[in-house]
This record gives structure tokens, C-alpha cells and sequence, in this order.
């Protein structure tokens, strides 16, 4: 016989551990048809054995009664079934599908320009998933009654009159509509983010109130995104493209040092942008007029470089009126076609002339050397020395290979002045070099030299404080910063 301890509180006597687990599955299945949820019950059997000849077992009726008594006791939590809803790497738990529903509603409503709603979300089964996970969708009014309209036509023109019916249809001429033909508004709504649903068991307090789980989700969040760098894109233009102060962008992105840092096409900078846990995409027809601008026309001159632009024709901007189906995601314009068109006066494009051939690259004209004179205004460094640097040097030693920049021909070679020895080499871009300071000149005027060709040996010759180079670009005959223009 055995005599049972349940959670150390006796409860009757057994013939077998068998009879034992039975009764406690009874017992707790007693439990739980008191609630319609999961519970969570801790419990722990003890069995006393002992061998007899003779001996009397307890009413199992009475056995059962008494473990459930102990159980009772100790109840720990009820488990409510519940929904696990995930947006992205956001997740909520909800009471019901009718919260669940509510929340994705709320996310609707907020976009939805019909006084009554026109768009509603539906829960449906995932048919791609193994599990049973429920998705979200949005549906319209006119788009379920279609579904009907459509069963009931099916039903009442099967076979042949079907197939006529659709011969007529595709026959029938389309006819151009008016302004006053489109009804304009909301045409589409769906959810811009997958919406996973999935049924769970949870405590009480790991629930999220219905009001503020729509708060959370509606709400408009400050989100990472990325943002290329478009051709013509600015810092300033892109701070004032995102609404982004311009400190922040530049305190958000590593690569940017200050508010005049270079940025290029095809660069990366990230932004913060508003926006909610839940994206809702939409589609409105709107009309509207506006002044437009035409295409700019380019017209190639392969005799030019890409950087030589002329413009041959000013533009002027056009009037229209337009019908156009303008999708959103949240409250940002993402995109517009345009499906009816009238042009009041039409605009005239810009021409413009431009150059396709790549122009000369320049490169460093010496290896190494400390730069020890930037380009601009500056403390004379000796008598007769200039105050205003046009050019950079770098002190090397005396003897030093100089190579031409880039690839032209030679203008100078020879005794320069406050240059000391100098070489000019004029670019095929209309650009022009300059090396100071030289100890030896290697090439003579009217020399054809290529990128990289030594033409000098460095020095401390002229107007210097000690050996260097000095080294200039000039464009349209001035001086410029080298350092810009070096690759």
C-alpha cells in the first residue's frame, strides 16, 4: 500500500503509484473546468510504501476531493490565452483578436479621409507558414461587395453566357475621361510593415492595455533610416529635405566632420525620421494645378570636357492641370503618376550644351614631404615673400624627383624670379602647373610630357626658406586650392 503526500499534506491511501497520478489528473483536471483559461497549478507527489498482507485502500472519490482542496490552494496564476502581435522587431500582447483588430484599425483610421472608415483590417490565417500564425490585410467596402457582386454574377452567367460577357467587355471602346469623371480621394490602402499575430498563454500583468498598445503603435517614433547622397544633394539641402538640424546630421554621421565636409553622389548618411512602429501605404487621386518645369535637353559636344557646360536656352515654366494618383507611406509623399493631363501653356526646357570626355586627373607631384605652407593668407615666411600663399608646399630634401602633375605640354622650363628655378606645364583641360623652387629643370618649352613623368629635381632656389617644392594649379589663370584637385 501506498500512502499519498500531496505537497506534504496527507491524502488517502493507495494501492499503487499508478492509482496515485491518476487521482491527480482527475483533481486537476477539476481545477481547470473552473476556468475557461490555462492554469498553472505547482504540485508534488509523495509516495510511503509499505508491504502488508491485508490492508484498505481510500474511496477514490474522497482521495480526488482531498487533492483538489490541496490544489486549490495552490493556484498560482490563471493564464489568459492571449495575442503576441510583431511588427518588425516591435512586439505587443493583447487580450483578443478583437484588440488585435482594434489596434491595426486605429493605424487605418489615422489616414482614412472617410468619415465612416472605408478600409478595414481583417485577421486571416498565413497560408505560408507551418504554424498557425495569423497576418493582417486591408480590405475595402466597395472590394467586399465586389467579391459578392462577382459570386452571385459567376452563379448566374456560368458556361457560355460568361465567356460572351467578357468578349463584350474587352471589345468595348474606352473613353477618355473628364476632370469632373474621376472621383477623386482615397483609391487604396494596405499595411506597409508584415504583421504576425500568434495565440499564446500570459500572465495578466504581461498584458498591454488596448488604448495604449494603439498609442504605441500610431505614435510617431524617431527611426534610423539611410539616405543617399543624391547628385546636386548639399548638407544644407539635405537638412532641409529631412527637416534635420544641421548639427544633427552631422553629429549623426562619423564621416561628416563639420557642416562644410564634401559629400558625393552615391554616399550614405544616416537620418532620423518620424515614423510610426506600424507603416500604413496609401493611394489618393487628386487634382490639382501647378506651374511645372519641362526636361532639361542636353546636347553632347564630344569635343568637351564632362566639367565644360554652356547653356543655350533659359527655361520657362509651363501651367497645368493635372489628375494623379499620389501614394503615401505614413504622411510622406513617396510617389506620383500622373493619369490626366491638360497643359494651359507649355513649358520651355532649358538647353543645355555639354562635354562627354573625362577630364585629366592630377596627382601629387612628389613622394612624401611634409606640407609645410598651406594655400591662402599667411605670415610672410622672409623679406619679398608674398602674404597670400598661391599654392602648397612641401619641404623635401634638395634633389627630390618632381613629376608633372598631369599630362600636357610644357610652357616654361627655366629661371622664374621669386620662383627660382620653375616649370609651367599647360593641361588639355585649360588648366595649368606650376613647380617652384627647383634645383634642376629636366624638360625645355614645347615638350610633350605624360602624368607621373619626372620633369625637376626639388631645391631651395628664388624667394625660399629652405628646400622644398612649391606647387600651384591655376584655372582660367588663377590660382586655386591644389589640394581640391588632387586624386
Amino acid at each position: 500500500m501506498f500512502r499519498v503526500l500531496l505537497d506534504g499534506v496527507s491524502v488517502g491511501t493507495v494501492a499503487s503509484p499508478e492509482e496515485a497520478e491518476e487521482y491527480a489528473r482527475e483533481a486537476r483536471r477539476q481545477i481547470a473546468s473552473d476556468s475557461s483559461e490555462l492554469v498553472l497549478v505547482e504540485s508534488n507527489i509523495e509516495l510511503q510504501g509499505q508491504e502488508v498482507l491485508f490492508g484498505r485502500t481510500d474511496d477514490p472519490d474522497e482521495i480526488v476531493s482531498r487533492m483538489a482542496m490541496v490544489l486549490a490552494d495552490n493556484v498560482r496564476e490563471t493564464m489568459n490565452r492571449s495575442y503576441v502581435v510583431k511588427i518588425n522587431d516591435f512586439m505587443i500582447n493583447l487580450a483578443s483578436k478583437e484588440e488585435v483588430t482594434q489596434v491595426l484599425q486605429a493605424a487605418l483610421d489615422k489616414y482614412d479621409t472617410a468619415e465612416t472608415g472605408s478600409y478595414k483590417a481583417e485577421l486571416l490565417l498565413d497560408p505560408a507558414r507551418e504554424l498557425p500564425v495569423l497576418t493582417a490585410r486591408v480590405v475595402s467596402e466597395e472590394e467586399a461587395k465586389e467579391q459578392e457582386e462577382i459570386k452571385e454574377a459567376v452563379s448566374l452567367s456560368a458556361g457560355m453566357d460568361a465567356e460572351l460577357d467578357a468578349v463584350f467587355e474587352a471589345v468595348q471602346p474606352k473613353v477618355e475621361k473628364d476632370f469632373e469623371d474621376y472621383d477623386l480621394g482615397l483609391i487604396s490602402m494596405d499595411f506597409g510593415d508584415t504583421v504576425e499575430v500568434a495565440e499564446a498563454y500570459l500572465l495578466a500583468e504581461e498584458l498591454t492595455d488596448v488604448n495604449d498598445a494603439i498609442e504605441m503603435v500610431t505614435k510617431d517614433q524617431e527611426k534610423n533610416e539611410v539616405y543617399e547622397v543624391q547628385s546636386g544633394d548639399t548638407l544644407s539641402g539635405i537638412s532641409l529635405k529631412t527637416d534635420i538640424p544641421l548639427d544633427k546630421l552631422v553629429e549623426m554621421n562619423a564621416s561628416l566632420e563639420d557642416e562644410n565636409s564634401m559629400i558625393r553622389a552615391g554616399e550614405e548618411l544616416v537620418i532620423m525620421v518620424p515614423r510610426p512602429e506600424l507603416t500604413v501605404t496609401r493611394q489618393e487621386e487628386l487634382y490639382y494645378e501647378e506651374d511645372y518645369e519641362a526636361d532639361i535637353i542636353y546636347i553632347d559636344n564630344d569635343e568637351w570636357y564632362t566639367t565644360e557646360k554652356k547653356t543655350l536656352q533659359e527655361p520657362s515654366a509651363g501651367h497645368r492641370k493635372v489628375v494623379a494618383i499620389v501614394s503615401f507611406e505614413n504622411d510622406q509623399k513617396v510617389g506620383t503618376e500622373i493619369i490626366k493631363e491638360e497643359i494651359t501653356y507649355q513649358a520651355v526646357p532649358k538647353i543645355v550644351e555639354r562635354g562627354t570626355k573625362i577630364p585629366p586627373t592630377y596627382i601629387k607631384p612628389i613622394s612624401g614631404g611634409r606640407l609645410s605652407s598651406n594655400f591662402g593668407r599667411r605670415s610672410a615666411p622672409k623679406r619679398g615673400a608674398s602674404t597670400y600663399h598661391k599654392g602648397v608646399d612641401w619641404a623635401t630634401p634638395t634633389g627630390t624627383a618632381v613629376v608633372a602633375s598631369s599630362g600636357g605640354t610644357v610652357a616654361k622650363a627655366g629661371w622664374g624670379s621669386g620662383y627660382g628655378y620653375v616649370v609651367y606645364i599647360n593641361h588639355p583641360d585649360g588648366r595649368q602647373t606650376r613647380y617652384g623652387h627647383l634645383s634642376k629643370v629636366l624638360v625645355s618649352a614645347g615638350q610633350t610630357v605624360s602624368q607621373g613623368q619626372k620633369i625637376a629635381l626639388s631645391g631651395n632656389t628664388g624667394i625660399s626658406t629652405g628646400p622644398h617644392l612649391h606647387f600651384e594649379i591655376l584655372i582660367g589663370g588663377s590660382q586655386v586650392n591644389p589640394l581640391k584637385y588632387l586624386n
